[in-house]
């Protein structure tokens, strides 16, 4: 067995652990922005962090039960933007195959390709996805929803450029490097 790989029961764990801290940082650790039902979230750094451990699925399973949940026990579900956590997720978790966080590596030209690969990741889902589901579920007007996702997305790449790459440097720094432990 690759002891680099989760198994598949370990990473059913994590999606339930993963979509309860979702629910926790978006319902307790979130700062909202002065733009209607667009907050800064601690979320999506550790929705990150959670998708490049355990791969896009369990990425997007995460963002999307985590979501789901937050809105169910706030001010009610709100699918076009639980879908677009579950977009962000997997956006994350394809990042992650590119990356060697689980080798123990995260240089400076993989923050790089995790930065790029996140920002475009985030425009994707809350300035594409989230505004076009917000007019065909519940015609929404186009400029209110596009200027929340730009808002969005924006706000969700400086913390995840900021609190994840710090996530993700740390939890690389528990890992131990492939090849560097040598035979005696």
């Amino acid at each position: 067995m690759n002891n680099n790989k989760p198994s598949s029961i370990t990473t059913l764990v994590a999606v339930g652990i993963g979509a309860a801290v979702f629910f926790v940082l978006g319902r307790f650790l979130s700062i909202p922005s002065g733009v209607p039902n667009t907050s800064f979230e601690t979320t999506y750094p550790f929705l990150a962090l959670m998708s490049i451990v355990f791969g896009p699925v369990a990425g997007a399973l995460i963002g999307l039960i985590g979501h789901a949940i937050k809105d169910l026990l706030t001010y009610g579900l709100w699918w076009s933007w639980v879908l677009s956590s579950g977009v962000t997720g997997f956006g994350y978790g394809l990042i992650g195959k590119r990356l060697r966080v689980r080798s123990g590596e995260f240089s400076k030209k993989d923050i790089v390709v995790f930065n790029v690969g996140q920002v475009v990741t985030n425009l994707v889902a809350w300035a594409v996805v989230a505004p076009v589901l917000d007019i065909l579920i519940y015609s929404e007007p186009a400029n209110k929803v596009f200027f929340q996702g730009i808002v969005s997305a924006g706000m969700n790449s400086v913390a995840v450029g900021v609190l994840g790459t710090l996530l993700i440097a740390a939890y690389t720094k528990t890992r131990t490097k492939t090849a560097s432990l040598s035979k005696e």
